[in-house]
C-alpha cells in the first residue's frame, strides 16, 4: 500500500482511495485533521496533534508547531520570525535550525518526521497493514533544500517516499478534473505557511503546469499573527499590559486569534472574551470588517504572484475556465474574493480546502501503485538552473517553468592551458550574473589531461527527478573522467528571495544582459590576447617588422578597451585585432604544413 500524505503547516492528514472513492484515516478524535503540533511533554514523553495543541501553560515552551515554516531554511532566513514564537531556538551557529526544548534540541525535519510517525500510525491502525512508502505534497514553490528536507523528515519516520507531489497538482486530481476534455485551471492554494499559485492545462487525463508562482512565507500563521497584535492592543488599551510580550501568553493569544479568524469567517460579528491571567474575563464586540481591515494588507500580497502567474503561462483571465481555492486560509470571505477579482470568476470550493491536497496525494498514490491509469502529472521547476562561466556569468541550462522530470546538458572548456581540474557552481535564478542568484553548490571535477584552453569538451548535466531534486554531472568527454553530486543544501532560500528573484529578474533584465554582453566581451577580448601572445612565439620571425608593430599596437588597444565599459568599443577592436593576424596566421599555418610535409613523397601516408 502508498497512502497520500499532505504535510501541512497547521493540520496534516493521510489517505487512501477505497474502491475508487477517497478514504482519509482519522486519529483518536474522530477527525482526520492531525495538528502538526509536537509537544515534548515533561511527564507524557511526546505528544503529537489535536492533545498537542491543546492549552497546557506549563508546557508552552515545550511545544513546537509551524515546523514547515522552517523547513530547508536557514537562521538568517527566519529570525524575524523567532520573536513572534513562544518556544526557543538553540543558540548553535550551525546554518540548520534547531527548536530548543530543555536541554536537547530538534531540527524541522524531525519535528515533521513526527508528526509523519503519526500518520504512519494512524493509517496502520485503520488498515492492519504495514504502512511504509508514502506520497507527500509539498508547495508547488518549495526549492530543492525544502524538498530534500520533506523527504528527509520521511525518511526519518520510516516511510519511504515514493514521489514528492506539488500541492496544486493534487488539488486537481482531487476535484477530477483529468475527465475534462480540456481546461485552463488555476489552483489558489493558500495554506498555514505558504501560499502557491498555479496554473495547470488539462487535456484529455494529461496535467500540465504551464507556471507556477507565490510566496513560501506567506499564509495563515501571518494572519493569525497580524489578528493577535490587533488584539494584544485591545487587551492593554483596557487592562495595561501586553499579552503579546507575556511568554505565557503568547500561544493562547495566537491560538486565540485562529479561533476568531474562523468564527467571523462563518459570521459577521462576534463577542470575544480574554481571561488575563489572575484577572476577571474581559470582552470585546468585534466584526468582520474589522478583522478584515487587520489582514488586507496581507492578503494583497497574494496578488502579485498570481497576474505574474497568468503572465508567464501566456493567458488572461478570462482564459481561465476553472479557478479551485486549497487550504484552510481560503475560508476567510476577503480571500475568496480576491481570487473572484483576479480570475473574473466564482472560484470552486465544493471539496473540503482542508482535505483536498490529502485526498489528491492518495489519488497519486493509487496512481503510482497501479490502481489507475490513464493519467499524466506533468509538473515544472520554479526556477531556472545553470553554472557559473567565465567572469560571473550564469550559463543556463534548465529554464524555469520546464517540465519535469527532465535533464539537459551543455559543453563547455577550460580557460587556462594545462587546467586539470575545474570548479563547477550550480546556480539558481533568473538574472544573468552569478552574485545576483542563488548557490546551490559546488564540486570539483578532477584528473583532465593537461591541455591547451579551448581544447578539453566539459559535458554538465543536469538531472531533475519526477520530485523536484537535482542531480549534476560533469564529464569530460575525451577521457570519460566523472565527478557527479546530488544537489543536497544545508538550508534553501531566504524569505524574499523566491518572490523577489522572477521580479528583479523583469526590472533588471536590460540592464543585466547589458552587463553579461560586457562580461563576455572581456572574456573574449583577453582569450584573444592570450592566443595571439602564444602566436607571436612562431609568428614573429615570419612576418615583417612593420607588420609586427601594428599587431603588438592592436594588442595594446584591446588591452585598454578590456578597462572600461564601452562594449562596442571592445568588440570593434576585436575585429581588428583578428583582422591584423590574419596574415601571421597564415603563415604560421604553412610553415606547419611544410614541416609535416618535409621528406614526404607525394602519395606516402604522413
Amino acid at each position: 500500500m502508498i497512502v497520500g500524505i499532505d504535510l501541512g503547516t497547521t493540520n496534516s492528514l493521510v489517505g487512501t482511495l477505497e474502491r475508487g472513492r477517497p478514504k482519509l484515516f482519522q486519529g483518536s478524535d474522530g477527525s482526520p485533521l492531525v495538528p502538526s503540533v509536537v509537544q515534548f511533554h515533561e511527564t507524557e514523553g511526546i505528544v503529537v496533534g489535536a492533545k498537542a495543541k491543546k492549552e497546557n501553560p506549563e508546557q508552552i515552551n515545550r511545544t513546537i508547531y509551524s515546523a514547515k515554516r522552517f523547513m530547508g531554511r536557514g537562521l538568517s532566513d527566519v529570525r524575524e520570525w523567532m520573536s513572534l514564537l513562544p518556544f526557543d531556538f538553540s543558540p548553535s551557529t550551525e546554518q540548520m535550525i534547531r527548536f530548543q526544548v530543555g536541554d536537547k534540541s530538534y531540527t524541522p525535519m524531525e519535528i515533521g518526521s513526527l508528526v509523519l510517525k503519526e500518520l504512519k500510525s494512524m493509517a496502520e491502525k485503520a488498515t492492519g497493514e504495514k504502512v511504509d512508502k508514502a506520497v507527500i505534497t509539498v508547495p508547488a514553490y518549495f526549492n530543492d533544500a525544502q524538498r530534500q528536507a520533506t523527504k528527509f523528515a520521511g525518511e526519518l519516520a520510516g516511510l519511504e517516499v515514493v514521489r514528492i507531489v506539488n500541492e496544486p497538482t493534487a488539488a486537481c486530481l482531487a476535484y477530477g478534473l483529468d475527465k475534462k476534455a480540456f481546461g485552463n485551471i488555476a489552483v489558489f492554494d493558500l495554506g498555514g505557511g505558504t501560499f502557491d499559485i498555479s496554473i495547470l492545462r488539462v487535456a484529455e487525463g494529461v496535467f500540465e503546469v504551464l507556471a507556477t508562482n507565490g510566496n513560501t512565507a506567506l499564509g495563515g500563521d501571518d494572519f493569525d499573527h497580524a489578528i493577535a497584535a490587533r488584539l494584544a492592543q485591545k487587551i492593554e488599551s483596557k487592562t495595561g499590559r501586553n499579552p503579546a510580550t507575556e511568554k505565557s501568553s503568547q500561544t493562547r493569544l495566537i491560538f486565540e486569534a485562529e479561533k476568531l479568524k474562523r468564527e467571523l469567517s462563518e459570521h459577521t460579528e462576534t463577542i470575544w472574551r480574554w481571561k488575563p491571567d489572575g484577572s476577571n474575563p474581559i470582552e470585546f464586540s468585534i466584526t468582520r470588517l474589522e478583522l478584515e481591515d487587520w489582514i488586507r494588507p496581507i492578503v494583497e500580497k497574494a496578488k502579485e504572484p498570481c497576474l505574474q502567474c497568468l503572465k508567464d503561462a501566456g493567458l488572461k483571465p478570462s482564459q481561465i475556465t476553472d479557478a479551485i481555492l486549497v487550504g484552510g486560509s481560503t475560508r476567510v470571505p476577503l480571500v475568496r474574493k480576491l481570487v473572484q477579482e483576479i480570475f473574473h470568476r466564482e472560484p470552486i470550493c465544493t471539496l473540503n480546502p482542508d482535505e483536498v491536497v490529502a485526498i489528491g496525494a492518495a489519488v497519486q498514490a493509487n496512481i503510482l501503485s497501479g490502481q489507475i491509469s490513464g493519467m499524466l502529472l506533468l509538473d515544472v521547476i520554479p526556477l531556472s538552473l545553470g553554472i557559473e562561466t567565465m567572469g560571473g556569468v550564469v550559463g543556463k541550462i534548465i529554464h524555469r517553468n520546464s517540465t519535469i522530470p527532465i535533464s539537459a546538458s551543455e559543453t563547455f572548456t577550460t580557460y587556462v592551458d594545462g587546467q586539470t581540474s575545474v570548479d563547477i557552481h550550480i546556480l539558481q535564478g533568473e538574472r544573468e550574473l552569478v552574485k545576483d542568484n542563488r548557490s546551490l553548490s559546488r564540486f570539483q571535477l578532477k584528473g583532465l589531461p593537461p591541455l591547451p584552453a579551448g581544447i578539453p569538451k566539459i559535458e554538465v548535466e543536469l538531472i531533475i527527478d519526477a520530485n523536484g531534486i537535482l542531480n549534476v554531472k560533469a564529464t569530460e568527454l575525451r577521457t570519460s573522467t566523472t565527478a557527479s553530486i546530488c544537489v543536497n543544501p544545508s538550508y534553501g532560500l531566504t524569505d524574499s528571495e523566491v518572490e523577489k528573484m522572477l521580479f528583479d529578474s523583469f526590472e533588471n533584465a536590460e540592464s543585466d544582459f547589458e552587463e553579461r554582453f560586457l562580461i563576455e566581451a572581456r572574456v573574449e577580448a583577453d582569450s584573444l590576447i592570450r592566443a595571439t601572445q602564444k602566436s607571436l612565439i612562431k609568428g614573429k620571425t615570419l612576418v615583417e617588422p612593420t607588420e609586427l608593430l601594428t599587431i603588438e599596437r592592436a594588442m595594446e588597444e584591446l588591452q585598454k578597451s578590456i578597462s572600461g565599459n564601452d562594449r562596442k568599443l571592445i568588440k570593434e577592436k576585436i575585429e581588428t585585432l583578428g583582422e591584423t593576424t590574419k596574415h601571421m596566421a597564415e603563415l604560421i599555418l604553412n610553415q606547419a604544413v611544410q614541416e609535416a610535409l618535409q621528406g614526404k613523397k607525394i602519395g606516402e601516408p604522413s
